[in-house]
């Protein structure tokens, strides 16, 4: 069954519209006729629903609402900006699992140094990606991939979340397991991950003064592109978002 975005809108009274790209896709490349099954996003819920009529607007009625598919951890992975398409992958990667947001981070290892424009250019099209793998996974609420910040900007938002962690390959002792064990009830976490060279023990020093708890993935160094995606994994599994 094809899966569509509403509009502005919203559902009201059981009927919605396709926001405009959708509304061409259907129209234009699926040829969708009146009466056509369809699945709908709208306000954070998931709807089955009918084509109900086709004009200047794609009209949508409401049939049923379905299962919500949203994790009940929410997770902000903070990501150090990594090479080439990488982060193409890991937003798409990211989405799929079930991450609330991806935000880029500039960190001093990092390779790639953008500046302010070409940072809105690169967060449309990270943007992009999510949508589209939002709608391929199934996924109730657009997962935002936010313009890449500066380490300082991280520090700030760190305190904003119920607790924060950073996977970090000289942590010993202090697994994801424990850290369930410890946070049980928690429902909004981040996840720091560093550039292709890691972090600098400063900056470790200054998360670790903001409360972010260093944790270890294993005795195996990952990539960049691995650690967050493993991570989430395993977090979504402890909590309960994998049965």
């Amino acid at each position: 069954m094809h899966r569509f975005y509403a509009d502005e809108r919203g559902v009201v009274n059981d009927t919605a519209y396709l926001c405009e790209e959708d509304a061409r896709h259907a129209t234009r490349v699926l040829r969708m006729r009146e009466g056509e099954g369809c699945e709908l996003f709208a306000d954070g819920r998931r709807f089955s629903g009918e084509i109900a009529s086709i004009g200047e607007d794609v009209e949508v009625r409401i049939t049923g609402e379905m299962p919500s598919t949203e994790a009940k951890l929410r997770i902000t992975l903070y990501q150090g900006l990594p090479k080439a398409d990488k982060m193409e992958l890991i937003v798409q990667k990211s989405v799929e699992l079930g991450a609330a947001c991806v935000v880029p981070v500039a960190m001093s290892r990092c390779v790639v140094q953008l500046d302010a424009k070409d940072g809105r250019k690169k967060q449309e099209r990270w943007q992009k990606i999510a949508r589209e793998a939002c709608k391929q996974s199934g996924r109730c609420e657009m997962m935002q991939v936010s313009e890449p910040i500066s380490f300082k900007q991280l520090l700030a938002k760190l305190p904003q979340h119920q607790a924060a962690i950073v996977p970090w390959e000289d942590a010993r002792g202090y697994s994801l397991a424990k850290f369930h064990q410890v946070h049980p009830e928690i429902t909004d976490l981040a996840i720091v991950i560093g550039p292709e060279g890691g972090m600098s023990e400063d900056e470790i020093a200054r998360m670790k003064e903001a409360n972010c708890q260093s944790v270890t993935l294993g005795p195996r160094i990952l990539r960049t592109e691995t650690a967050g995606l493993c991570a989430m994994s395993a977090l979504f599994c402890l909590y309960g978002d994998m049965e």
